[in-house]
């Protein structure tokens, strides 16, 4: 008999919001419902309209339940990377049973005791990202369950945000109607699911070409290390399009993606197109090789940014090289142009899933099979997960197999996390 579970990922960005079904039948993701619409009331990654974002997030839901004929009531949300710290935490606790076996309970306090320390007011815990665990000086560990010992230790990154920013974030999603099942940082579900597992443990950076910014994540050892937003994105190529053809932007969008090149060299002079000029009725004739330099010249800015910004991180090296996704990916000859500039091995990720194979799509889907990968090491199914309207305490769980025993007893226990989560119910007390 198959296992069959349905995932629903919210990915709210500057240009466009999407809503994803995910079907997960025997650990084989389908997509069967995709919303897309527009955004309204999103700038630089960061909401400023929330009447105008909750709108936009009803849209999207609205189309992706009619194609698959789904209500959606539950979403994995994906929070940006805007303001956000990664810190080291440590918890440490005496393992509880009489005959010294790890438990799921001795999972749970580890985790809650390395969340012990001091957050300051204006920020709000995120995720909780286990390095590894240790079991009586025994380090590396990745699943201590089923193991003997007396003390048990986790080392974690602890990632937190704006509080500002998670609330804005919250109030428009609870306005829309939908509750939150988990959240996660959306370069850290992307980035998981996007490299590969050589480029995780040596050293790559993550990009995510947005349309009003670009965010840079950084895996080493086989962990997120390193975020960082710069504020420039798709929609300044749009408006630099816009001015020097003198059109209305929606047409200078559209010309970008049909005819734009990135990479000058390589783009054509004879691929010709006419651009009506705005308030006339005449319209102009360009070619693919002239607005290829306009393009060319605001994304190699983009790459300067984001060399100055790794520069900044404190990243010197990247020996897995640059993984581009989203939007602005999708240019011809953006990896020639990045390689050029970054002087490093460039490539484009595109999920390769029917109806999603576009890099706009990265993190909607990194976001289901985060949580899927989740579930997986947990024991549980999206059924059996309690709803909260509030924070998430998520991890990076490596494949743990459970057999259909092991799932039923676990049902009726609260997630490893749970109480973690309920630490911020406050948000909608």
């Amino acid at each position: 008999m198959n296992h069959q579970d349905i995932y629903i990922s919210l990915d709210i960005g500057s240009s466009s919001i999407k809503v994803l079904i995910g079907d997960i039948t025997n650990n084989q993701l389908h997509v069967i419902g995709v919303g897309n619409v527009k955004s309204n009331g999103i700038r630089k990654g960061a909401i400023v309209d929330i009447d105008a974002t909750v709108q936009a997030i009803r849209k999207a839901v609205d189309q992706a339940e009619r194609m698959t004929g789904i209500k959606i009531d539950e979403v994995i949300l994906g929070i940006p990377a805007n303001q956000t710290t990664l810190q080291p935490v440590k918890g440490v606790v005496a393992v509880n049973s009489e005959n010294r076996e790890i438990t799921d309970e001795d999972l749970e306090r580890v985790i809650e005791s390395a969340q012990v320390m001091s957050i300051p007011p204006e920020r709000e815990l995120v995720n909780l990202i286990p390095r590894q665990f240790i079991v009586d000086n025994l380090d590396e560990i990745k699943d201590p369950r089923g193991m003997i010992g007396i003390r048990l230790e986790m080392d974690a990154t602890m990632i937190t945000t704006s509080k500002t920013l998670v609330h804005n974030v919250l109030r428009c999603v609870e306005r829309a109607g939908l509750q939150i099942r988990e959240i996660y940082l959306q370069p850290l579900a992307a980035g998981f699911f996007a490299l590969t597992e050589d480029e995780k443990n040596q050293g790559t950076a993550f990009i995510d070409l947005g349309g009003g910014s670009t965010t840079i994540a950084v895996f080493e050892d086989g962990l997120l290390t390193r975020t960082g937003v710069i504020p420039v994105g798709g929609e300044h190529i749009t408006k630099d399009l816009s001015i020097v053809l003198k059109t209305p932007t929606e047409q200078a969008e559209s010309i970008k993606k049909q005819f734009g090149h990135a990479f000058y060299d390589e783009a054509s002079d004879d691929e010709i197109f006419e651009v009506p000029v705005s308030g006339t009725d005449v319209t102009e004739q360009y070619s693919q090789k002239f607005i290829s330099e306009i393009i060319g010249v605001r994304l190699e800015e983009m790459f300067e940014l984001v060399l100055d910004e790794l520069a900044r991180l404190g990243v010197r090296d990247l020996p897995g090289g640059v993984v581009l996704t989203g939007g602005v990916a999708q240019l011809e000859g953006i990896a020639q142009l990045a390689r050029q500039v970054m002087q490093t091995r460039v490539r484009i990720y595109t999920p390769d899933y029917i109806g999603v194979r576009e890099p706009a799509f990265t993190t909607a889907v990194g976001l289901i099979r985060y949580a899927h990968s989740e579930d997986e090491f947990y024991g549980r199914s999206p059924k059996q997960t309690p709803v909260y309207a509030s924070i998430g305490a998520g991890s990076t769980p490596p494949k743990k197999q459970t057999n259909t025993s092991e799932k039923e007893n676990n049902s009726n226990k609260p997630s490893v996390i749970n109480r973690a989560k309920k630490l911020f119910d406050k948000f909608f007390e």
